[in-house]
């Protein structure tokens, strides 16, 4: 029986807001069409909504902490409107090659949430555009990782061998070991297929704003 999902990682860039390199102004958050509404019909199911992205540019000096807090406030504000709220964020400030045990595909993003917020890495999904979002998942444990083609997404489908996407969403079977559970084409396509039957409802449904 397929493990119920309680929880949902998220990466930024490219899965839910337009990928701009190296955002650093709030007036560069876009997000990306259906997200909004994605998020906000998984919410409705009680899950929790977590973001998890790596932010290099700070630690590459591109751009300050406060630059990226005021793109998540931004983020966040866009997100209201549809009644999708993000329980919280975690990113890792480092720059490739610093030794660190928070950058994606380390799974340490998540054991700093799963501290804070109890979260079980079995009723755990993990959705991105990036290989190292399915790595990410994969370390964490998670029972479901879900690579959209937005963003770097179909590039990252290409590298890692995955067949054509024809329908909204592919669940793959015979699954190599560094391959995603399911291949969508956007997040409103995960969104699809978590609510055809993978979301526990651990909480009342949440009335629509």
């Amino acid at each position: 029986m397929p493990a119920a999902i309680r929880h949902i990682l998220l990466d930024r860039d490219g899965t839910v807001i337009v990928d701009r390199h190296y955002l650093a102004r709030p007036d560069g958050v876009e997000l990306l069409p259906g997200a909004g509404q994605a998020l906000a019909r998984l919410a409705r199911t009680g899950a929790d909504l977590y973001l998890v992205t790596n932010q290099s540019g700070i630690g590459r000096g591109y751009y300050a902490e406060a630059d990226f807090q005021a793109v998540q406030t931004r983020l966040l504000e866009l997100l209201t409107p549809y009644g999708a709220p993000i329980t919280s964020t975690a990113h890792c400030p480092h720059a490739p090659g610093s030794g660190c045990d928070c950058r994606k595909p380390a799974p340490g993003l998540f054991t700093r949430l799963a501290a804070a917020y109890g979260l079980d890495p079995a009723a755990t999904a993990v959705i991105g555009d990036k290989a190292c979002d399915v790595a990410f998942g994969l370390a964490l444990g998670a029972p479901l990782t879900i690579l959209v083609t937005t963003g770097h997404g179909q590039r990252a489908a290409h590298a890692l061998g995955l067949p054509p996407l024809v329908d909204p969403w592919l669940e793959l079977a015979d699954r190599k070991p560094d391959w995603p559970h399911v291949l969508a084409r956007d997040l409103a396509a995960a969104a699809d297929f978590l609510l055809a039957g993978r979301l526990a409802l651990h909480a009342a449904p949440k009335a629509a704003p």
